[in-house]
């Protein structure tokens, strides 16, 4: 690592003006004197650091360390030694490398925060980007408070989020390797009866009942058949394993809530609360509409105000979950055998917050289709107020899981 020098390694950095970000530091993080600010841009194999002191003085870099344990735990010595045991906060950019350096920064007693890449204000002039510029503009923005961080999961939370995108990425792979197979077949003059349900043994019959002139068109034909059932066993698989493991996870009995809603099963439930966590961090449905990036864009100027597509931030397995459960608004409102017994499990609370669902948004989904609209927009529209009655459920089942 390079010999620290304060004076050689202060650099002059034009201050980002403040804007009013939503969800930026914490109440406490702001209340509380920390001895430093300590910037870190992370990579697979170096780390670069730089610490801004408090006050209006310019930030200087530290210099770059291996990304290992000790060499982390090293320079945790060394800082806490220089600033006198002092509280120190640390911050870096969420990424590749997940949370493992939060992990090991916290068990060392600091405090640490993953950063919004997104959300940290940059210079539309700035054409220079290098380690060491990254590291002491976190730094810098982190003691003037600029920055906005992210929820980091725990370690439960993030085993279920791996093994529901998991999931997420072999139904990707069986797909496209459905889509491979019925584009080969289409090429060759053959496709199945529109109307007729697909990948059933009878639609399996009858692709490998095909015939082609050349024998090594058989091969490939055989080959995609191969591909195709390969991923679907994935997909089985990876499910069945998930049904298996859903009465461990903490979060199980606001699965079972959450499954009273129309359009929502376990699965839906599972990757809704593993990618979003405690939904009730929110402080209201609207904060968590515009997190999903559900709301409109808008680009307005004086008295001209002018709205565009939703925003499309936020988490994208989830908005794109929720969409797909919206199409279950459609039919008229009524408690049908199904609904009845998924929602076996769920709370009263749960269940009156399901039926008021289905009346608002099923007659919703019929005004507006009434009215015109396009229903792919109109299921977005659903999809943006399904997220509301989720968050009423989960802000009434997680103070219960305290208690148990």
């Amino acid at each position: 690592m390079k010999k620290y020098n304060a004076k050689e390694s202060k650099v002059s950095l034009n201050p980002v003006e403040a804007t009013d970000i939503s969800n930026t530091l914490s109440a406490m993080s702001k209340t509380i004197e920390y001895g430093a600010y300590i910037g870190l841009d992370v990579h697979k194999d170096t780390i670069a650091v730089s610490v801004a002191e408090p006050g209006r003085g310019e930030p200087y870099y530290e210099g770059e360390i291996a990304n290992t344990p000790l060499k982390v735990a090293k320079l945790v010595g060394r800082l806490n030694k220089r600033y006198g045991g002092e509280v120190l906060l640390w911050c870096y950019e969420a990424g590749p490398c997940g949370y493992v350096l939060y992990h090991q920064l916290m068990e060392f007693g600091q405090e640490c925060q993953v950063i919004a890449p997104s959300r940290t204000p940059r210079q539309p002039g700035d054409r220079i980007k290098t380690d060491r510029r990254d590291a002491l503009i976190l730094a810098w923005q982190l003691r003037s408070g600029n920055l906005t961080q992210v929820w980091v999961p725990d370690g439960e939370q993030e085993a279920m989020r791996d093994l529901t995108r998991t999931r997420d990425d072999f139904k990707g792979q069986e797909r496209k390797a459905r889509q491979q197979l019925n584009a080969f077949v289409l090429r060759h003059g053959y496709h199945w009866p529109t109307g007729k349900t697909r990948w059933t043994q009878v639609h399996y019959n009858w692709l490998e009942s095909l015939t082609f002139e050349h024998p090594w068109l058989q091969i490939v034909l055989q080959e995609y058949i191969d591909a195709v059932k390969a991923a679907s066993a994935r997909v089985a698989t990876i499910t069945d394993q998930m049904m298996k493991v859903l009465p461990q996870w903490s979060l199980a009995p606001v699965v079972d809530c959450l499954v009273a809603l129309r359009g929502i099963d376990k699965i839906s439930a599972m990757v809704l609360l593993a990618e979003l966590g405690d939904i009730s961090r929110f402080d209201s449905p609207k904060q968590l509409m515009a997190y999903l990036g559900l709301v409109p864009s808008e680009h307005s100027s004086g008295k001209r105000r002018r709205q565009g597509a939703i925003t499309l931030t936020g988490n994208s397995r989830a908005r794109r979950t929720l969409i797909e459960s919206a199409w279950g608004y459609r039919f008229p409102a009524r408690k049908t055998k199904h609904l009845k017994r998924k929602e076996a499990d769920a709370s009263e609370e749960a269940k009156a917050i399901a039926w008021k669902a289905q009346k608002r948004l099923c007659g919703r989904y019929y005004r507006l289709t009434r009215a015109g609209k396009n229903t792919k927009l109109v299921c977005v529209a659903i999809a943006r107020e399904l997220i509301g009655f989720v968050w009423d459920i989960v802000r009434l089942e997680m103070p219960k899981l305290a208690t148990q």
